[in-house]
């Protein structure tokens, strides 16, 4: 069986003494993904000497709106402040979806044809930026331009991942051209 590779979320800063981490999630499914015996693959920040390779789950609990979580691997505070900015990756199958239908991971994303709501073909999903507040879709037009959409469902009414399609409410200066900048 075929198998990827997602980020789930990057340890934060050390909570108390024991080792445990809070953690910035990258996953809509925290339950699923930091279960105890959960094995993670681990990837240092650049100019960091963290020997972790891969940590294992032993606890998980919130503390308000934060993901609190003790690795084996990680006993104590000092342990725990070495392992801060370390990205967690999990593996599952390629053909795999999110439980919320309306949840997409991003391999499924990329590579769809962009649509506006009248059928007009505007360019390809070529990537996707997660940011703070919302994440957006790079749209690459046909004439090689990076337009960023807001990944809302008031601009992305549709996702056909079957189809292979994604439908935008596009406006003047959305993904189209501003009139004047033509």
């Amino acid at each position: 069986m075929e198998t990827i590779e997602v980020v789930v979320g990057r340890i934060g800063k050390p909570h108390g003494i024991r080792g445990e981490v809070t953690l910035d999630l990258r996953s809509d499914e925290p339950e699923r993904r930091f279960a105890p015996g959960a094995v993670l693959r681990a990837e240092a920040p650049r100019g960091s000497h963290s020997p972790l390779r891969q940590l294992t789950v032993a606890r998980a609990r919130w503390h308000q709106q934060t993901l609190l979580v003790t690795f084996v691997e990680v006993p104590d505070r000092n342990a725990a402040e070495a392992a801060r900015g370390i990205t967690l990756h999990a593996t599952i199958p390629a053909d795999a979806s999110p439980e919320d239908p309306d949840e997409y991971y991003d391999h499924q994303l990329v590579g769809l044809a962009v649509h506006d709501l009248d059928g007009s073909h505007l360019g390809e999903v070529s990537a996707l930026v997660h940011g703070g507040a919302q994440d957006l879709l790079v749209v690459k037009t046909p004439d090689g331009r990076d337009a960023l959409v807001p990944f809302v469902k008031a601009l992305v009414p549709e996702v056909d991942v079957p189809g292979g399609r994604v439908v935008v409410a596009d406006r003047p200066g959305l993904v189209t051209p501003l009139p004047e900048d033509d």
